[in-house]
Parts: C-alpha cells; sequence; structure tokens
C-alpha cells in the first residue's frame, strides 16, 4: 500500500459551530466540511422522517425520460395478458433489480419472466440469442434492468424479432441511444429528473413507484397491492453493493432499505444473513458492503447469478438454507481463486516498466468472474489505474478500476473504435477486444494515462474531518454519528485524527491486523487496525509515540457493547 496523505480539514469558524448549539462541536464540523450549511439542512440530513413506513419517496417518477411510455406499454401488456421479459445483469445490483421488478410486476397480474445471462457463456449486456430465447417462451415486451444503454444493436435486434424494449439503466450513455419504445437513465443529457446517481435497483423501484402511481389512479383487474415499501430490502442491497453515491434520494432509499432488511421476511435473506453476518448482527451499509454484496455476487463469477436470485425470491425456509449455504461455499472459492490470481497478476506488474501511469495484466489463466477483483487490488497496491484481462477464443475480455484522477469510460470511450463493446463508470468498466487490435488498444491506453496523469502527484489521499482529543470521543458522540450514517461511496464515515497517542500494547490479531491499546495519558483506548500488519514493526520496542487516524465504533464483548477505534492509519509522532 502506497503511503497516504492525511488531508485534515480546516476548522469552522466558530460563528459557523454556534449556528447548531444542539450538536458537538466535532458534528458542527463534520456538517461544514459535507456543506450542510443551516440548521434546517442539519435536521433534514440527520433527521428521521423519510425513514417512516410508506413515506413516498423522492421526486415524481414520470419526470424520467421515457417513463410514461414504458408504464404505458407494460399495462397494456398486462391488459391483453402478454407476457413480460425482465432481463437483467449478473452482479448484486442486477440480480436485486431483476427480483425486484419481477415481483413488482407479478403483483400486478404481469406474466413476468425473470432473466439473468450467464457471465461467461453470455458477457454483459443485452444477448441476442437471450433475446430469441425470451420471444420463444412468449415475451412480447423486453424491460432490461441494470444493462442495455450501449446494447444498440441488440435492442434493434430484439425489435426485428417482434419485442418491444424497454431499456433501464444507470451505467453511462453513449453517444447514441437504443432505438427502444422506452429508454429510462436519468443521465441522459435532457432529463429532467433532479437526481441521476441511482444504481440499477433503483432505476427499477422508480418504475415500480410509477406502475404503482399508474395503478391508483386507473387500477387493473385482478392486480394486488403493490407495497413499494416491501422492495426497499432489494433496493438497499443492490444500491451498496454497486458502490453508487449514497447521497440525495439514494440515501433515503438505503436508510430505509436498511430498516426493512433489518426485519425482513424474505427467508432466503434470513438465512444469508444468518451464514454470513451471525445471528444478532444489525444490518447496514458496512454489512452489506462486507458480508452480503460478495456472496450475492459470487454466484455470477464463479457459476450461474441464477442462484442468487433464487436466494432472493424464494419462499421456502428449506431452499432458502440450502441456497445460503450453496452462496457460502461459492464464496468461500471466489476469495481463494482471487488471492492465487491476484498473486499473479503482481508478478507481471513487478516486471513492467517502472514509470507506469497505468497498469494491465492479462492471462488466459484469470477466471472472467473475478478479473473485476483482481483489477481492484491491482489499482490499490499502487495508486494507478489498473486493467486485468483474459482471453479466449479470439478476443478479450478486460475489467477496468480506476483512480479519482483518471476516469476510465472516458479513457474507454476515446478507443471505442477499437472495441467490440465496453460500458461503465468513471471508477470501474469493461470491455472487449479483438486480439488483433489489443496492441493497439494498450498502447493508446498508456498514451490517455500518461496525458492525464504525468503532471500529478499520484498519492492516494485520507480526508480527515478533525483534529480531536481521545477524550471527545464518547456514547454520545457516536449516537450523532450513527444519525449521518449510512456511509459509503460519497457519504464517507467522519475520520478524526489525534496527535502523540501512547501505544502501550500492540499485538497481531489473526494474519493481518492489529490489535492496539493506546493512551493519550487521561483516558485509555482498545483500537483495531484491519489488514495493517505491515505496521506492526514501526511500533517496536513499545510504548511508541505515534498519530493516530481513525473512526469511532462500538463492538460487543462479552455480550456487553464498547465503544473501540478503528485506526485507518498510523504515523510515528514526529517529536
Amino acid at each position: 500500500m502506497p503511503k497516504r496523505r492525511w488531508l485534515v480539514a480546516p476548522p469552522a469558524p466558530s460563528t459557523f459551530s454556534a449556528r447548531f448549539p444542539q450538536f458537538p462541536p466535532l458534528i458542527a464540523q463534520i456538517f461544514y466540511n459535507r456543506g450542510i450549511t443551516t440548521p434546517d439542512d442539519a435536521q433534514r440530513f440527520v433527521g428521521m422522517e423519510d425513514v417512516a413506513a410508506n413515506a413516498r419517496i423522492g421526486d415524481d417518477p414520470f419526470k424520467m425520460n421515457g417513463m410514461s411510455q414504458a408504464v404505458e406499454r407494460i399495462r397494456r401488456a398486462i391488459r391483453e395478458g402478454e407476457a413480460i421479459g425482465v432481463y437483467g445483469d449478473f452482479d448484486a445490483d442486477g440480480v436485486c433489480s431483476t427480483a425486484l421488478l419481477t415481483e413488482a410486476l407479478k403483483k400486478l397480474d404481469a406474466k413476468a419472466l425473470p432473466y439473468i445471462p450467464h457471465r461467461i457463456n453470455e458477457g454483459y449486456g443485452l444477448n441476442s440469442d437471450a433475446l430469441k430465447d425470451l420471444k420463444e417462451k412468449g415475451a412480447c415486451v423486453v424491460v432490461t434492468v441494470d444493462c442495455g444503454i450501449r446494447s444498440l444493436g441488440e435492442v434493434e435486434a430484439g425489435t426485428a424479432l417482434g419485442l418491444d424494449m424497454i431499456v433501464t439503466d444507470h451505467h453511462s450513455v453513449g453517444n447514441e441511444l437504443p432505438r427502444a419504445v422506452a429508454v429510462i437513465n436519468p443521465k441522459q443529457n435532457d432529463d429532467a429528473y433532479p437526481f441521476q446517481e441511482f444504481a440499477g435497483v433503483g432505476i427499477a423501484f422508480k418504475l415500480a413507484q410509477a406502475l404503482s402511481d399508474a395503478q391508483q389512479q386507473s387500477p387493473l383487474p385482478n392486480a394486488q397491492t403493490l407495497e413499494l415499501d416491501a422492495l426497499l430490502d432489494l433496493v438497499a442491497l443492490g444500491t451498496v453493493a454497486d458502490l453508487v453515491p449514497l447521497v440525495g434520494e439514494n440515501r433515503t432509499l438505503v436508510r430505509r432499505g436498511l430498516a426493512r432488511l433489518n426485519k425482513t421476511e424474505r427467508p432466503g435473506l434470513q438465512a444469508m444473513m444468518q451464514q454470513a453476518a451471525g445471528k444478532n448482527r444489525s444490518m447496514s451499509a458496512g454489512t452489506i458492503g462486507f458480508f452480503l454484496g460478495p456472496r450475492l455476487n459470487a454466484a455470477g463469477r464463479i457459476e450461474h447469478a441464477r442462484t442468487a436470485y433464487k436466494l432472493l425470491t424464494t419462499q421456502y425456509p428449506g431452499e432458502a438454507e440450502q441456497l445460503a449455504a450453496q452462496l457460502e461455499a461459492t464464496n468461500r472459492e471466489r476469495q481463494k481463486l482471487t488471492d492465487e490470481m491476484t498473486q499473479k497478476a503482481r508478478e507481471m506488474v513487478a516486471a513492467l516498466p517502472p514509470g507506469e501511469f497505468i497498469l494491465i495484466a492479462g492471462s488466459p489463466d484469470f477466471p472472467e468472474g473475478i478479473i473485476g477483483l483482481i483489477a481492484s487490488k491491482m489499482q490499490e497496491d499502487a495508486y494507478r489505474p489498473a486493467i486485468a484481462m483474459t482471453h479466449k477464443d479470439g478476443v478479450m475480455r478486460g475489467s477496468a478500476r480506476s483512480i479519482p484522477e483518471f476516469n476510465i469510460v472516458a479513457a474507454l470511450d476515446e478507443c471505442a473504435d477499437l472495441l467490440v463493446r465496453h460500458g461503465g463508470h468513471a471508477a470501474a468498466a469493461g470491455f472487449t477486444v479483438d486480439n488483433t487490435k489489443y496492441d493497439a488498444l494498450h498502447a493508446r491506453l498508456r498514451n490517455i494515462a500518461e496525458r492525464e496523469l504525468s503532471r500529478l502527484e499520484l498519492v492516494p489521499t485520507i480526508s480527515i474531518d478533525a483534529e480531536a482529543s481521545l477524550s471527545d470521543m464518547n456514547w454520545k458522540l457516536l449516537e450523532h454519528l450513527d444519525q449521518l450514517a449510512p456511509y459509503g461511496y460519497g457519504n464517507r464515515e467522519p475520520i478524526f485524527l489525534s496527535r502523540n497517542i501512547m501505544v502501550k500494547s500492540a499485538r497481531l490479531v489473526g494474519t493481518e491486523h492489529i490489535a492496539l491499546v493506546v493512551s493519550d495519558g487521561v483516558v485509555v483506548w482498545d483500537a483495531i487496525a484491519f489488514r495493517q500488519k505491515e505496521a506492526l514493526p514501526k511500533l517496536a520496542p513499545l510504548p511508541k509515540q505515534v498519530d493516530l487516524v481513525y473512526t469511532l465504533a462500538s463492538k460487543v464483548w462479552q455480550n456487553e457493547p464498547r465503544l473501540q477505534l478503528e485506526v485507518k492509519d498510523i504515523r510515528v509522532a514526529d517529536l
């Protein structure tokens, strides 16, 4: 891990902090850092009114381009008894999107045909053979979820088959839109919806919300009540797992969804939560990111994502336990394979010339399902954009992970003439290229990376909210911090810095973590530094004076809740 830069936020003016007398000064500082400038803004941010069950979420879904056309065509299909295909993706967001929209359609008495492609055999995005299969099964309409925005040829192929195609997607929009009955993606340039950063499951929820609104205005016969709140556990899962910003409407969706997830009635989620996270663990955005999301994703990476779909949709506890156990085993296999292949990629990176601005490693041994994980490890190791590739049958498939200074999907857009297909976001993308064009692609990406990054100091940064004393850390502060959650991309967990702290003891926990006891001479704290074993030698001999960057958290030890510091970085103090 490269040495990290500490960027400490400037202190808020005293006049600013005085606006928030009901909050501790450290919370007022966090408001200042986040651009929350008035007491009303603060109350809206920490308030729980948006968590109330059945309260309407967000703006009018019909403000989105294509929503009216999509709802009209879907309702016509329901009235006329036409089957509707729901075409998803094989990651956690795509699986949650497919489960959500299928459930909503069935509540409205639709004949819904869910379809999730196989990652290896069919690849990302729409697949013409799959559309033929849906047509043969009786589909007249196909709604994509979490895919399709760049599948221009496949949408045309579906239309040629006689399918009415509706595209819902959240990925970046290309120069041309698919020629579909409706295209729903708030990232379209002329879209009037005020929020753009949904996950695929968020867009699927907005479509369900629009269908619910239409049902209230003009009820379809035989339809059941569509309880939108019952879908929010799926929204929280997919939104957090897809690493979209937890701000704006996403924040509300996830807060409401976590409340639903903690009392979910889905047997599959109950079983997975029990096996992955333990019976008494409360579900948070962190729990989804660390425990649930990887297990849902493992199905599509190693086997077939339909296992994850079945887990989310089964009504039978016995089947749910079997599926959860299967996902648990698949995830362990995924972890082992990722470790082995990442080591191979690291050896390839070590052999590259010094000074590379983009790291590219490829091997036919890399399973396609984990190349994104390999790329992520490469990026974390060197703080450079990274691409992991595998190749088979004359084509290469790549998965890219990037750093904030380099928009990887924009770079791939500059290489579109060399690619079979590509898509994604600024920080993560995927593509397919013919073997014959790989050398040209490699050269162009290296040139783009050098152009964009050569004049920058590429050092990972920890943004620190405030310098604080250990005596400032207490249960009352944690209570206020919990009101700022859910934390994740776009709403990071507040980070504090305490200087000249004495490390009284330090020991290795497991193979990667350090357990510490620290003190400022007034109070003594337990602390844990996850995956930072490389820091242990510099703490010898003890005691050692250090500067500590950390978050405040709680743990349960022998059935008793305790506060602890979760260390993000540690430096020997300059005395």
